[in-house]
């Protein structure tokens, strides 16, 4: 770390000196205050990259204090500490600007990272990114008014260290979102580890996500680094976070909190710097209440939320990603493929899309592997896309006005008849998650088949329109 100034403000005597110790030892030089007042008056005159401020003070709120700093000199990195008990007064303060926070009691590993993150993360050039009209930004397509505020939601929390929790339907680019904030921050050179919880048995998990020691259970022949401490330095992405067993809940919590990860068979933890973001398709909030995720936990990742709309509440953006896609497609594929008849534009504004962006992109791979250019037709289009299309127009679901396939009712198989297997499959495969609010846990219970089933299908069906 390069020798500079920092900013101290801890009224309790002992964690000060404590704190100093550690910063001078880091090469820092340390301007200390036990009050607001005198904060406010060393913050004026030396203008310090990086303050640590606690946020109890005797004279002044913390967060008031921090809130005047940052309008002052915006591009200062604060770093709050704040006591157990009061964890969302730190959220508060992350929500409000801070780079980062502490929670009494934390180590010097813990503290010297923030300081070194923050130091880090002041030394960047500032972003000028004009995203008014922004037609692509880090791998989104598309300048809906909800994509822009998507966007700039992005930018305003990549300059921190906050946990985001990343919330939208099946297919909207939630690993997308997270690999925007790993690549627009100061994390960017480090690892983005992503690891999907719904996909991964329950038992095998914790091995995942912390690792786990030669011989630790049957079938552990050797060591396993977890995503926990591949991605030190860097960032962990946990997608479908609601998947997690209540039971790993608790020890994430307690990695959230302390920053140690313990591999299954270790007998010490060990340190890592990690940012967490997770993400689900799930209403968070309901799985809280119905006991399925620990509201603790809940409130500890939900620092920043970041909602990524659905397709068909994207306007536009559906053409644009349509195009973008034939387009790059086409290239690969070595098609003729130049654009998509007015009919196809109209019928894809229609379109609900509940497969969102990844349900487009499939179609139009398949529309390009299968068919010539130089422009994409109605006729083209994939089954499912048009008996789906035809079922909405009649107003009704894809399996009839019952939205259910029974047999004996005239009219329930109509829009089945004539598919293969595999295609009848997939579709009820895919309507029931959409019908599932995305969720392919629960579109597995109604369908009886686990959900590994459902996403090797997933797999092999986007695999095969690659192909």
């Amino acid at each position: 770390m390069k020798h500079s100034d920092i900013l101290l403000i801890e009224d309790t005597p002992s964690l000060q000196m404590v704190y100093q110790a550690l910063l001078k030892g880091a090469g820092l030089t340390v301007h200390a205050a036990d009050t607001a007042a005198q904060g406010t008056k060393l913050f004026a005159q030396i203008k310090p990259r990086v303050v640590v401020l606690d946020l109890m003070l005797p004279d002044r709120d913390g967060l008031a204090l921090m809130q005047s700093f940052l309008q002052d000199a915006p591009d200062t990195q604060v770093i709050v500490i704040t006591a157990n008990g009061s964890i969302n007064r730190a959220v508060e303060a992350m929500r409000a600007g801070a780079h980062d926070f502490l929670v009494k009691p934390f180590d010097e590993v813990r503290f010297i990272a923030a300081v070194e993150n923050a130091f880090i993360e002041g030394t960047r050039a500032p972003d000028d990114t004009d995203l008014s009209g922004a037609a692509s930004y880090h791998g989104f397509i598309g300048r809906s008014d909800a994509m822009l505020e998507v966007y700039r939601r992005i930018e305003s929390v990549s300059r921190s260290m906050a946990t985001v929790f990343i919330t939208g339907e099946s297919g909207t680019g939630k690993e997308v979102c997270a690999q925007a904030i790993h690549d627009s921050s100061a994390r960017a050179p480090r690892p983005f580890i992503p690891l999907n919880c719904g996909a991964i048995p329950r038992d095998l998990l914790e091995s995942e996500v912390f690792g786990h020691l030669r011989g630790s259970f049957t079938g552990a022949i050797t060591d396993k680094i977890g995503a926990a401490a591949a991605a030190d330095g860097g960032t962990l992405f946990l997608d479908e976070i609601c998947e997690m067993d209540l039971k790993l809940q608790t020890k994430l919590l307690r990695f959230l909190q302390t920053s140690t990860i313990q591999p299954v068979g270790a007998s010490r933890p060990r340190k890592v710097n990690v940012r967490i973001i997770c993400a689900t398709n799930r209403d968070p909030l309901i799985e809280v209440r119905e006991g399925r995720f620990r509201e603790d936990l809940y409130y500890r990742l939900q620092v920043v939320p970041i909602h990524l709309p659905p397709l068909r509440e994207r306007g536009d953006d559906v053409i644009e990603i349509a195009r973008n896609a034939l387009k790059r497609l086409s290239t690969e594929e070595n098609g003729e493929f130049t654009g998509l008849t007015k009919e196809v534009e109209t019928l894809f504004r229609e379109i609900p899309w509940p497969g969102n962006v990844r349900q487009l992109l499939n179609v139009i791979r398949n529309i390009v592997i299968l068919n010539t250019g130089p422009l994409v037709a109605k006729s083209m289009l994939p089954l499912e896309i048009l008996h789906h299309h035809e079922a909405l127009a009649q107003g009704v679901g894809p399996f009839g006005t019952s939205n259910t396939v029974q047999a004996g009712q005239d009219g329930s198989l109509d829009q089945l008849v004539g598919l293969t297997m595999a295609e009848i499959e997939r579709i009820v495969i895919e309507e029931t998650i959409a019908r599932h609010g995305g969720s392919v846990t629960k579109a597995a219970r109604v369908l009886d088949l686990s959900p590994s089933t459902i996403y090797r299908k997933r797999e092999s069906w986007t695999r095969a329109a690659a192909e």
